[in-house]
C-alpha cells in the first residue's frame, strides 16, 4: 500500500503543449524528489522539502522530465515484488530508481561521499577517511546511475547531473552517449587545487565532471578553483570559462542558485504562519530575536557561534533579558559518531550559556533541535530581528536569502559570514569572519543597534537581487547555457581527407579572388625551444612565395610575432603581414599600420610581474613586443609551467582591470596585449578590403579562433592538430597542411603570374 502526500503525482507533467516537440530533462541527483519508508510494515512514499526538490518544481510543471536516484531504500530492505512496485509508482511520477544494496550505499553515501568529498570540499581535511571499498563502492554506484540513465534516454534530451555524490556520472555517460547534452552542477565548494591534491583518485574525478558540456558552480572562486584544479592535475589548458579537451571543450561557470522569493516574501498573508508568529512571541515576549537556522553540521559552525553569542553577552550586559538566541537545528546524519559528538557538544554549550546568564524569568538560548514545517520556519524568519548565518565553508547557504526574502516589512539586519557563498551577492548584509568571535559579537551589537532606516537601506539592497535571480532564474539560465555549450561541442572540424580534400581543391580551382590567412608557429612550422629559433626554412618561403604570385590569390601570415621579425622572415614573399596577434597590419607594398590608438602605459605595471615569474620559473622568458608583453614557458617543467601559467593569469587579470589591455592565454604561453586587438578584427579586416570570393584559414590554438569566427560561412577554416575547434576542417599536423598548400598550388593555373 502506498500512503503519503506526493505532490509528483500522475499527470502532473501530461498538459505540456508549449514543450511540444523538445527533449526531456533527465535529473540525476542521488535522492529522487520522493522516498521511500517502510512504516508498520508499509511502503510509505514522501515527497522531499526542500533543497533541489522545491526548487525545480515550478521548473517541472512546465516541461516533460525524468527523474533518476535512489528511492530511499536498499535492494537488502525490498521483495523483488516490492522493486517492481516501488519502480512503478515512480514511473507514474516521471521517477525512475536506482536500487543499491546495503553495502553499495553505505560505501557510496557514507563512506567516500560523505567521509571523503564533503569534508575536504568543506576544508576539514582533518574529517576526511579514505579506503579503497569506499571508493570502488562510489565507482559502482555511478556506474549503476549511469546505467538507469542510458537505459531511459531518449535523442533530445537533456541530462543534469547535480551534486558530489555523482562526479563520475558525466564522463561514463558522454562514453556511452557521445552526443547527449550533459550539465553538471556542485552545490558545495570547490576548494583550492592545494587540497584537491590530497584527494586520492583526484584525477579520475576531474575528467569525470569534465565529461559535461557545461560544468556550474555557485560562486566564480569556485570556478576558478576548479580551472586551476583541471590544468594542474589533468593537463587540459582553459580560457575564459573553457576548457579545452582533445576532441571538444567544456563550459565552466557560475551560477549562484536562488530561492522561490515569492513563497517567502508572501507567507506572511498565510493563516498558519500568522498562528506560529503568534505562538514564538507568547514563548519569548517582547525579548528581541535573534535566529540561527541550520542542519546539524560541522560546517555550519554552530559551536563557534554559540561562543560568539556568549561573548556578546558578556561583552553588552545591556542586552541580557532583553536579547533571545533562537537557534533551530535540524537533525541530520544521527548514525554518524562525529555529528554525535557534535550535537553533544551544542547540548553543553547551550546549558552552560543558559546557566550562566539565565534567569526565572529569560532564557538566553532557545533550542529546536527538529525539523519544522514551513510556516514555522516563515514565523521564524518574519519574527526575528536578526538572522546570524556564520558557517564555517558553505556553497551558497539558502538560509540567508530565505531571511532577506521574508523581511516585507522592510527591517531586520543579515550578520552573514564572509565565506559563505552567499557573501558576494548579499552585499547589505554585516559580513563576519565566522572563526572571529569577537566581530561576531560586535557585529551582533551593531545590528540590534542599527537604525531602521539603515536596516530599510541595507534590505533594500539585498531584496531585488534574491528576488530577480530566484530559483526559476537559476534553473533556466543554467539550461540555456547548456543548451549553447552542447550545440557548440556538437561541431567538430571534419578531417580533410578524400572528398572533403577534393571539394576544397575544386572550389580553389573556380575561384577568382582567393584569400589565404595562415598562422605560423605550429601552423606551418613546429614550436621551438625558445621563439627564435623557430625561423621558416626555405621549403616554407618558396612554398608562400608561389602560393601567392598569381593575381587571384593573397597570401597573409597573421602571426603573434612582433612585426620586425616578420619583416625579416616573410619580407621577400611578397605576402602580407599580421603581426602581434592583430596589433599591426602591413599590406604589400605598404607600410605597417596599427590596428589601435591605446597607448601601453600599462606594460610599467605588468612588466615586473612577468619579470618575476620569470625569475622564480626555470625554462621561462619573457618577450617585449610593441603592444604586448608574453611570458613563453615552452621549455619549463610541464607540470610547473602549467602551474606557474595558472597562476600568474589569475594575478593578470585582476592587475589588467581598468587598464585597457587584456590577458590571453596561447600555446605554452600568456599574453598581455592592448585591449580589443586581436587576429579577427585584422582578418575582418583583410577579408573587407580584398572581397574574396574564397577565404582559406588556418590554424593551431585559441588565438586562431578568432580568425575562423572572421571568416563567411562559406570560408575553409583548418584546424592543425588536436583540439576542439570552431573550424570547418582539421588536419593533424603543419606538415599535412604544407602538403595541401603544394597541392593547391599545383592544381592552380595562375600560379605563375
Amino acid at each position: 500500500m502506498l500512503t503519503g502526500d506526493v505532490c509528483l503525482r500522475r499527470g502532473v507533467a501530461l498538459s505540456r503543449a508549449a514543450e511540444k516537440g523538445r527533449g526531456r530533462l533527465v535529473i540525476v541527483s542521488n535522492r529522487l524528489p520522493v522516498s521511500f519508508f517502510r512504516r508498520k510494515g508499509q511502503l510509505t512514499a514522501v515527497e522531499s522539502s526542500g533543497g533541489l526538490a522545491s526548487g525545480l518544481r515550478s521548473l517541472l510543471r512546465r516541461r516533460d522530465f525524468l527523474w533518476v536516484g535512489w528511492p530511499g531504500l536498499a535492494t537488502d530492505d525490498l521483495s523483488p515484488r516490492e522493486r517492481e512496485f516501488v519502480a512503478g509508482e515512480l514511473a507514474e511520477r516521471h521517477c525512475r530508481p536506482v536500487f543499491l544494496s546495503r553495502s553499495e550505499f553505505d560505501g557510496y553515501y557514507r563512506g567516500f561521499s560523505n567521509g571523503m568529498l564533503w569534508p575536504l570540499f568543506h576544508y576539514f581535511a582533518r574529517y576526511c577517511s579514505f579506503s579503497d571499498a569506499h571508493w570502488r563502492a562510489y565507482v559502482r554506484a555511478n556506474e549503476a546511475f549511469a546505467r538507469a540513465v542510458l537505459d531511459a534516454v531518449r535523442p533530445g534530451d537533456t541530462v543534469w547531473v547535480h551534486d558530489y555524490h555523482l562526479m563520475l556520472l558525466p564522463a561514463m555517460l558522454r562514453a556511452g552517449a557521445t552526443r547527449l547534452s550533459i550539465g553538471f552542477f556542485l552545490h558545495i565548494p570547490f576548494p583550492s587545487s592545494e587540497l584537491i591534491r590530497l584527494l586520492p583518485r583526484r584525477r579520475e574525478l576531474l575528467e569525470g565532471v569534465l565529461g559535461a558540456d557545461l560544468v556550474g558552480f555557485h560562486v566564480y572562486d569556485y570556478v576558478r578553483h576548479f580551472l586551476s584544479s583541471a590544468r594542474l592535475l589533468t593537463g587540459h589548458e582553459h580560457r575564459i570559462g573553457r576548457v579545452w579537451l582533445r576532441e571538444r571543450e567544456v563550459t565552466v561557470d557560475a551560477f549562484p542558485m536562488g530561492i522561490d522569493f515569492g513563497r517567502f516574501s508572501g507567507a506572511g498573508r498565510e493563516p498558519e504562519v500568522a498562528a506560529e508568529l503568534a505562538r514564538l512571541r507568547a514563548r519569548v515576549g517582547s525579548e528581541r530575536i535573534v535566529l540561527s537556522v541550520d542542519r546539524l553540521d560541522y560546517t555550519k559552525g554552530l559551536p563557534e557561534r554559540l561562543a560568539a553569542f556568549e561573548l556578546f553577552l558578556r561583552r553588552y550586559p545591556k542586552y541580557q533579558g532583553k536579547v533571545c538566541l533562537v537557534m533551530l537545528v535540524v537533525p541530520s546524519r544521527v548514525r554518524i559518531v562525529r555529528y554525535r559528538e557534535l550535537k553533544q557538544e551544542i547540548d553543553e554549550l547551550i546549558g552552560r550559556i543558559n546557566g550562566r546568564f539565565g534567569s526565572v524569568g529569560w532564557t538566553p538560548v532557545h533550542y529546536l533541535y527538529r525539523s519544522v514545517s514551513f510556516p514555522e520556519l516563515a514565523a521564524l524568519y518574519r519574527g526575528a530581528d536578526v538572522a546570524l548565518v556564520t558557517p564555517l565553508r558553505d556553497g551558497m547557504n539558502l538560509v540567508a536569502k530565505e531571511f532577506v526574502a521574508s523581511r516585507e516589512s522592510g527591517s531586520g539586519v543579515l550578520v552573514l559570514g564572509e565565506v559563505a557563498g552567499a557573501a558576494g551577492e548579499l552585499v547589505g548584509a554585516l559580513a563576519v569572519n565566522p572563526y572571529d568571535r569577537g566581530e561576531v559579537a560586535g557585529a551582533l551589537a551593531a545590528a540590534l543597534a542599527m537604525p531602521e532606516s539603515e536596516q530599510r537601506q541595507r534590505l533594500a539592497m539585498m531584496r531585488p537581487r534574491v528576488e530577480h535571480y530566484g530559483v526559476s532564474h537559476w534553473a533556466a539560465d543554467f539550461l540555456d547555457r547548456l543548451s549553447e555549450a552542447s550545440r557548440r561541442r556538437s561541431h567538430r572540424p571534419g578531417h580533410l581527407t578524400g572528398t572533403r580534400r577534393a571539394r576544397l581543391i575544386a572550389d580553389w580551382r573556380r575561384a577568382r579572388r582567393r584569400l589565404v590567412l595562415l598562422d605560423y608557429d605550429g601552423t606551418l612550422v613546429d614550436f621551438a625551444g625558445r621563439p627564435e629559433e623557430a625561423e621558416p626554412d626555405p621549403g616554407l618561403l618558396r612554398l608562400l612565395k608561389r602560393l601567392g604570385s598569381g593575381e587571384r590569390t593573397r597570401v597573409v601570415i597573421i602571426s603573434g610575432r612582433p612585426r620586425t621579425t616578420l619583416d625579416r622572415w616573410f619580407g621577400a614573399t611578397g605576402a602580407d603581414l599580421v603581426a602581434e596577434h592583430g596589433g599591426w597590419v602591413r599590406v604589400r607594398g605598404r607600410g605597417w599600420r596599427t590596428m589601435t590608438m591605446a597607448g601601453t602605459d600599462w606594460k610599467r605595471d605588468v612588466r615586473p610581474v612577468l619579470e618575476d615569474y620569470a625569475n622564480r620559473t626555470p625554462g621561462t622568458e619573457v618577450e617585449e613586443k610593441e603592444l604586448a608583453l608574453a611570458w613563453h614557458y615552452r621549455r619549463a617543467e610541464s607540470r610547473l609551467g602549467e602551474a606557474r601559467a595558472d597562476e600568474l593569469c589569475q594575478v593578470l587579470v585582476e592587475l589588467a582591470a581598468g587598464k585597457h589591455c587584456e590577458v590571453v592565454e596561447g600555446n605554452r604561453v600568456v599574453e598581455v596585449r592592448n585591449q580589443g586587438v586581436d587576429k579577427g578584427a585584422a582578418a575582418r579586416l583583410l577579408i573587407r578590403r580584398y572581397r574574396p570570393d574564397l577565404v582559406l584559414a588556418a590554424g593551431d590554438d585559441r588565438t586562431d579562433e578568432d580568425t575562423f569566427a572572421a571568416v563567411p560561412a562559406d570560408g575553409h577554416t583548418i584546424r592543425v592538430g588536436a583540439g576542439p575547434s570552431r573550424a570547418r576542417f582539421r588536419v593533424k599536423s603543419n606538415r599535412e597542411l604544407r602538403a595541401l598548400l603544394n597541392a593547391l598550388i599545383g592544381d592552380d593555373n595562375d600560379n605563375s603570374g
